[in-house]
Order: C-alpha cells, then structure tokens, then sequence
C-alpha cells in the first residue's frame, strides 16, 4: 500500500511525488492600494507561481484597541507601534477580497488565504476558497483551526514559535475538525529570520514524525534556504512576495521581487528533478562518454594461439575493452584469433592458459 501523503488544491496534487508548489505570499505588501494588490498577482502568475496567499482580518478581528504595553511592540521590524496601528495598516480590506479572487481565476493561478477567525473563515467560504493556511501565530488557536478543518477544504498549518507538542495537538484540532487533507510548514517566525535559525534537518523529521505533507514557510531574505528545504523533502514552499522591496510597507524589506520569485519557482523544480529516485544505472547523458573510461587493450599484434604476455595488454581509455580488474586473469591464457595492435580485449578472443 503507498503512504506517500498527498494533498490536492485546485486539482493540483502537492506531495513528495510531486513538483514543490510555490505560495507567493502577498501579505501586507499591497499597501494599502488594490492596484498594487492585483499587479502583485499578476508578476506571481508570470514568476510560475503555483498559488498566491492573502491574509484575511481586520484590526478588530486580530487585536484590542490599546495603547497599553502588552500591545506595544519593542524591537525588532515594527518597534515602537501598537498591534492596533499595525495590523489597521497591512490588513487587507474585505472588500478587496472578491476583486482579487476574481483577477486571479482569471490569470488562472489558484488563491486562497489565512483567516484570522471565524468570520474570516466565513468570507472565504462566501468566495469559495480552494484552501485555508492557518498562520503560525494561529497554530495554538486550535477552535480556529477546527472551525477552518469544518470546511472540508485542504488545510496547511505553519508552526513558527510551536513545539512537537503544540505541533501535535494543531494536527489532531484538524483532523478533529473534519480535515482529510492537511499540510504542515516548517517555519521560524522572524521577520526576516537567520538561515541559520532554520536547522531544516527538523523539516526531515517533521516528514517522519507527523506523517503529512510538510513544506516550509521560509522569511529569509534569499532562496537558499528554500531550495535547500526541497532535498530535505519540502513539497511546499511559501515566500513573502512584493513588487518592489524598497516599497516601505511592513512586510516589504524582507519579501522576494519578481526576478527573485521566478528563479524560486524554477530553481525549486529542478532541486525536486535532481532528487529523483535511487539509481545507481548508467544514466543517458552518460552513454556518449564511455570513451572516457578505461579498459583493457592490445598493445602488441598477436597471432592464434599466442600466449598474452603482461607486456601485450594495457589499461588505456577509451572503454571499449573488459574492465581492467580482469587484467590478471587474462595475462598467461592465449588468443583464439589473430589480434591487431590496439585492438579491444573482450572475453570472445581469449582462449584457454597454454
């Protein structure tokens, strides 16, 4: 029986048997205009993009109004801002939400998004969303991920900042919830995160530990990382995504451009193509350089009968002749044939010792 998990998200199977599939994360970088928003969906489509993500909340819907410092952030990307003033400004407005998922099924690249809570969930299924991502942060919020799993749609959960066990009990919320097809991210939520904070070897053992397809929600500030993820087993990659890294929104300084997208979609492919199966045969590219090898010939003409000398054999290229371990056997036994100089030996012209 094949275990090999698999999902399926707009009739795209996404798995370890499968190309990885690329989230162009959208984010806050439309920010704040709905043109930004769709030509962002546009250069993922043109990268080849599998899917673009948006986020789905409100300020109201994610934080409390406060001033207080619980809602204060101290250091890092956003320091100084409430949770409030933050998210008033990257949220993506809801009524966007129709225009854009319209844009997209016209460009043909599928969309979906993370919701916030369960209203959010809601409108997603008013626009018949293909899928849901739970964000990292909402990995704990285990009555939103049962709420999303009620769905029946495939569900992808990231783990930044969530332990085995926290992993654990996201995983079983879904399936509690209804969830047949589900999906987890490897993910280190610092905005943008070291590579080295990613010790993607936990990706291989998340693959062995919980049993489902497994990706990684990557917030470095290249590729490498991602790419790397593929010959750890990703079969999904995520990436933040903007048009210009330069655009001063809050998600911007640490998203791919388009250029960077692109090579992401391919480089990523061909990580997965070189994986390939175990097989130690000669491969067709190598057909032509046999040549290069080396083999046994004859150096001296020999007549019937003759007796093969040490001096009347040598290892050369190209790689015609018998393999050069079998030098020892060869030497004392005779030909069956005249043999001319710098002919291959092969087992048909050999005869027995004298």
């Amino acid at each position: 029986m094949n275990t090999t998990p698999k999902i399926t998200i707009a009739g795209r199977d996404i798995g370890p048997d499968f190309a990885p599939y690329v989230i162009a994360e959208l984010s806050a970088n439309h920010n704040g205009k709905l043109e930004t928003a769709l030509a962002i969906i546009e250069k993922a489509k043109q990268a080849g993009a599998d899917a673009v993500k948006l986020q789905t909340y409100r300020p109201d819907t994610i934080t409390l109004k406060s001033d207080a410092e619980d809602f204060r952030i101290r250091g890092g990307l956003w320091d100084g801002r409430t949770l409030y003033d933050l998210y008033e400004e990257a949220h993506m407005p809801w009524e966007w939400h129709a225009p854009l998922f319209e844009h997209a099924r016209k460009l043909g690249i599928t969309i979906f998004s993370s919701p916030f809570d369960t209203t959010a969930v809601d409108l997603l299924e008013d626009l018949n969303a293909p899928a849901y991502k739970i964000a990292s942060f909402e990995a704990v919020d285990l009555p939103l991920i049962k709420y999303a799993a009620g769905t029946g749609k495939p569900l992808i959960i990231s783990t930044g900042m969530a332990d085995a066990e926290e992993i654990q009990e996201a995983i079983a919320a879904a399936r509690d919830g209804g969830c047949r097809e589900l999906a987890i991210l490897h993910c280190v939520s610092g905005y943008p995160a070291p590579a080295e904070e990613y010790k993607l070897r936990t990706l291989a053992d998340m693959i062995v530990r919980f049993g489902l397809v497994t990706g990684l929600s990557d917030h470095t500030l290249d590729n490498t990382t991602a790419i790397t993820s593929v010959a750890m087993g990703a079969s999904i990659i995520e990436k933040h995504f903007t048009l210009d890294r330069k655009g001063g929104g809050p998600d911007d300084s640490f998203s791919l451009e388009p250029a960077e997208l692109a090579g992401l979609c391919r480089d990523s492919k061909t990580a997965w193509a070189a994986l390939g199966t175990v097989d130690y045969g000669r491969k067709s590219s190598e057909q032509g350089n046999v040549k290069f090898r080396r083999s046994l010939y004859f150096v001296k003409p020999l007549q019937a009968g003759a007796v093969i000398s040490a001096d009347a054999v040598r290892s050369v290229r190209p790689g015609f002749g018998v393999a050069p371990k079998h030098l020892e056997e060869i030497i004392g036994k005779t030909v069956r044939q005249d043999v001319a100089v710098n002919t291959p030996v092969s087992f048909d012209l050999i005869g027995p010792a004298a």
